[in-house]
């Protein structure tokens, strides 16, 4: 038996927890209208990309304008 046999992996995973009280907590808030602030930070989008865009399809009517006829 010269070949070493794998060893299991082994992981240090804590378990979470249900806590009843935390539960009551967000439930009230979300009663009241109280919102994360991780929803709150949605990127806008800059008003160059829309321009861009709008330049892009002028240039395509303009362009192939007569073949549509």
């Amino acid at each position: 038996m010269l070949i070493k046999k794998p060893k299991h992996k082994t992981f240090d995973y804590q378990p979470r927890y249900y806590k009843p009280e935390i539960d009551r907590s967000e439930i009230r808030k979300r009663k009241l209208g109280f919102r994360s602030s991780f929803n709150k930070s949605v990127k806008k989008r800059s008003p160059i990309v829309f321009i861009l865009l709008l330049i892009i399809v002028l240039y395509l009517i303009i362009k192939y304008q007569g073949l549509f006829k």
